[in-house]
């Protein structure tokens, strides 16, 4: 379960913990989470670990315990409509059939939180896209895989700081995007 393509963002979020110096993953809010310091600014990552159709549910508890708005909320997904190793950054939005990002917007009752889109690419056909998205990253896609991963948690504090446009420039500059 751990290197499926689904999971692309507790992968980012991982290596932001391991970069920055996290505290431990403990569980709490139906999920785990980690504390750390990011460009001086005091964050905390959350791992849901509901289902994911479920997993705003986590994400409003530990919104909802630490007081922090929607706009202050940043989702970190796979992406079937970027090409593997790209990268974006959004505001708001649609949840584009990600049951995660849907049941984010219900749980938090606005879409108006920070997306970074993780690209995983597309099966080619829609009949293919759940087995796709369910499977594991092959041995090939740590050619881009790790990098991408690196070059998030290198510049992690843009992200922290406000920064999200410069994020997706030194990103791509890495060579991932």
């Amino acid at each position: 379960m751990a290197r499926q393509r689904h999971n692309i963002g507790f992968m980012a979020v991982d290596t932001i913990a391991i970069r920055h110096g996290f505290s431990p993953w403990r569980a709490r809010f139906k999920g785990l989470c980690a504390e750390g310091m990011v460009g001086g600014v005091k964050v905390m990552l959350l791992k849901p670990l509901t289902y994911m159709n479920l997993s705003g549910e986590s994400v409003q508890a530990a919104a909802g315990f630490y007081k922090i708005p929607a706009p202050d909320v940043t989702a970190f997904h796979d992406e079937l409509d970027l090409a593997p190793g790209k990268l974006k950054v959004k505001r708001g939005g649609g949840a584009a059939g990600h049951n995660g990002l849907r049941s984010m917007d219900q749980c938090l009752g606005t879409p108006d939180y920070w997306r970074v889109r993780l690209g995983i690419g597309h099966p080619g056909h829609k009949d293919r896209v759940l087995g796709y998205v369910l499977g594991d990253f092959g041995k090939a896609d740590m050619d881009w895989l790790l990098p991408l991963l690196d070059a998030v948690a290198d510049n992690a504090a843009l992200l922290a700081t406000g920064k999200p446009e410069e994020f997706m420039s030194k990103v791509a500059l890495k060579g991932t995007v």
